[in-house]
């Protein structure tokens, strides 16, 4: 593994699926690179975590998918943000803040 890069905490991978679709929507590869991307390649997420997450995410009605073509001309699955969706992005950053702050404040405590 390489030294830089991090793989995601249990149930951070949600959030950042949906901060990605926040943009717009995307198929599978493009939520991952754009994850990757953003985070200056720091956080990779691996398929066998992203599609089992898109798929209870649609369950839970956070996202919804449709099929199109993709920039090759490949059929493919394109999820796209809801409304609760969005909800749940607004709670889980709250969450996520709250947490990572009081984290930095413990490690920085002497």
């Amino acid at each position: 593994m390489n030294a830089s890069r991090i793989d995601l905490l249990q149930g951070t991978l949600a959030m950042l699926i949906l901060k990605a679709l926040q943009r717009g929507a995307a198929h599978g590869y493009q939520i991952a690179r754009t994850i990757e991307t953003t985070t200056d390649d720091v956080l990779r997420v691996e398929e066998g975590s992203l599609y089992p997450a898109l798929h209870r995410m649609e369950q839970r009605r956070w996202i919804r998918a449709k099929w199109g073509l993709s920039e090759n001309n490949r059929k493919a699955k394109y999820y796209e943000l809801t409304k609760k969706g969005q909800a749940q992005l607004e709670n889980q950053t709250a969450d996520w803040e709250r947490y990572s702050a009081a984290v930095a404040q413990m490690l920085h405590s002497r």
